[in-house]
């Protein structure tokens, strides 16, 4: 039963970063899911798997797993790198790509 401790990324299919300023405490899977016999559906055992928990700060989720005995491991953030952009850059004469409509 370890735990896991991540901040998580913001949506790909939108711009907007709403939670992701949370720390989250996720159980990794015990058991592989397994193949429902009667219906088909993918299904767990597992009932730590549907457990989360959300944390202001890193330190509060480490606390909160150490007083409780819980093995765990942090997964640092990748923070994307602002690229600065001009918007005279568009109409250079020396552009890489031919401007078109």
């Amino acid at each position: 039963m370890r735990a896991r401790i991540y901040q998580p990324a913001r949506n790909a299919m939108q711009s907007g970063k709403a939670r992701t300023k949370q720390w989250l405490l996720d159980y990794e899977p015990e058991t592989p899911r397994g193949i429902d016999p009667l219906m088909g559906w993918t299904s767990s055992d597992d009932m730590r798997q549907q457990v989360s928990i959300a944390f202001d700060s890193k330190e509060e989720a480490i606390a909160y797993c150490e007083q409780n005995a819980i093995p765990f491991q942090v997964y640092e953030p990748h923070l994307p790198k602002p690229r600065p952009k001009s918007y005279a850059d568009n109409f250079r004469f020396d552009r890489k790509q031919p401007w078109t409509h």
